[in-house]
């Protein structure tokens, strides 16, 4: 069948094979595939991963499972600062972190028709600065998961597989990671 010129959804298309995986573009000239999102909680000072979230692909699942996520972190009565990208600055995101009791250590999305969820109370820390420095660790994470770990290309159908697999790969990445650690240490 010629899809060519066809306007194509979530409500039009649905894969044969995996029902449960939607259509999804990482940017505006980039082509749409039929995909889950993965999203990963990494503390800052060793560069882990403390949670995983496999979600379908929406255009806020990576907004939600950060929220998610951010509520199991265990801070008691200690403040605790989530670090991301500019996706995250929404001023419902934002304001739903700071009422979590964690401080959003999100890159600022400042262009001339915008303005930032983030202030100056937030950016005047040093810490700010590097969280924004060491969130892009993350990146080394979803590199590994995709070439040693196989998940480029999922092998396996539905959420519940493909979510355990994601799961699985990152807890191998922590043992790698801290064997890695353990030699810079010893």
């Amino acid at each position: 069948m010629n899809f060519y010129g066809e306007k194509r959804s979530n409500q039009t298309h649905q894969s044969t094979t995996d029902p449960e995986a939607m259509l999804y573009r990482k940017s505006g000239g980039s082509e749409s595939k039929l995909s889950y999102l993965g999203h990963v909680l990494m503390e800052n000072r060793n560069g882990l991963v403390v949670d995983t979230r496999l979600t379908r692909a929406t255009g806020t699942a990576e907004r939600d499972a950060a929220l998610d996520m951010a509520a199991r972190i265990p801070g008691g009565t200690k403040r605790v600062t989530l670090g991301g990208d500019k996706n995250y600055d929404t001023r419902d995101f934002v304001s739903k972190l700071r009422d979590a009791a964690v401080t959003p250590h999100v890159a600022q999305n400042q262009h001339e028709r915008r303005t930032s969820a983030i202030d100056e109370r937030t950016t005047r820390h040093e810490g700010y600065g590097i969280s924004q420095r060491k969130r892009k660790r993350v990146e080394e994470i979803f590199g590994w998961i995709k070439t040693i770990a196989g998940l480029r290309k999922t092998r396996h159908r539905g959420k519940d597989r493909v979510g355990w697999m994601f799961t699985f790969a990152a807890a191998a990445y922590n043992l790698v990671r801290m064997r890695n650690l353990a030699r810079t240490t010893a």
